[in-house]
């Protein structure tokens, strides 16, 4: 290594991509925010390139600071495991991005077992719509919804997609929604991330007409959620209604599920080197997907 490295203003670079800010990155160094400007400036005038595009509340990493991260993340990250094998602590930090309902469905009802079986690590958990960016975050592991489709990813498949229509036991019953041709009677509640109710309605030979409008909602659970007050029914996965499945809060209506050709799958960068901890929560998600593929069937 050359002798003149700014190790500091590397590691200081390091914690703002991380962070997403250089408020953020000094509380992490136990520094000033102002003593983190100053570094990054070192940075950028030893490597002669801009690194960020500031503005009053945020700092925009360019492309040069992108190229520049994926590069030195890798080794930064091996410091840090060599360190702490030496020093005796295995990496705990964990940190995990999930789709909203997924988060506060599928993974609240297992985060009991999680506890118990890996009481040593330390999760942090983001529930975020957006996709994450692994060059320009800090995130260990995501579950993403999609349909598995990205060369900068390694990826897992948890559990396979597919929708059903769900309501309230009293919407049902006050509505008679018994037969596929009753839907007519319905009010249809819409989701962005389940945007199929024209092929479900089409795979089951009913025309619905001017009415297929409905309730749009931006988030799975608040359409669930509308779904639970007896507001109309809602075309989701199941994954994400177990709870309410369990408890009658819903039922399913009619035996017809679309296939949506997507999925959840377990994701982390492809340049990325999982820590001991990371590697015990990766296992046990995808196990804990197995057991409910195999329970389903």
């Amino acid at each position: 290594m050359r002798p003149d490295t700014p190790l500091k203003a590397i590691t200081c670079f390091d914690a703002v991509m991380r962070t997403g800010s250089a408020t953020l990155a000094a509380q992490r160094l136990f520094v000033t925010p102002g003593a983190v400007g100053q570094q990054l400036r070192k940075l950028e005038d030893w490597l002669g390139v801009q690194l960020f595009v500031r503005t009053v509340r945020k700092l925009q990493p360019t492309e040069d600071a992108l190229r520049y991260w994926k590069q030195v993340r890798p080794a930064l990250e091996q410091i840090d495991r060599v360190n702490s094998a030496m020093q005796g602590k295995p990496g705990s930090q964990v940190s995990l991005s999930l789709p909203p309902a997924f988060a506060s469905t599928w993974f609240a009802r297992r985060l009991t077992d999680l506890t118990r079986r890996l009481p040593n690590v330390q999760l942090h958990l983001n529930a975020a719509a957006q996709t994450v960016d692994f060059l320009a975050s800090s995130y260990d592991l995501a579950v993403r919804h999609f349909d598995g489709d990205d060369d900068s990813l390694n990826s897992r498949l948890l559990l396979v997609d597919e929708v059903k229509v769900y309501c309230s036991p009293e919407y049902r019953d006050r509505l008679r929604l018994f037969t596929v041709e009753d839907i007519h009677r319905a009010t249809l509640i819409h989701t962005t991330s389940h945007a199929n109710w024209s092929q479900w309605l089409a795979q089951s030979d009913v025309t619905f007409g001017a009415q297929v409008s409905g309730l749009s909602f931006d988030q799975s659970e608040m359409a669930i959620d509308a779904a639970r007050r007896g507001q109309g029914v809602v075309l989701t996965s199941p994954w994400l209604v177990e709870d309410d499945l369990a408890h009658g809060r819903l039922l399913q209506l009619f035996a017809h599920a679309l296939s949506t050709g997507k999925g959840y799958y377990l994701v982390y960068g492809k340049d990325k080197v999982l820590n001991a901890s990371s590697k015990q929560l990766y296992d046990w998600i995808l196990n804990s997907a197995l057991k409910d593929v195999i329970q389903s069937g």
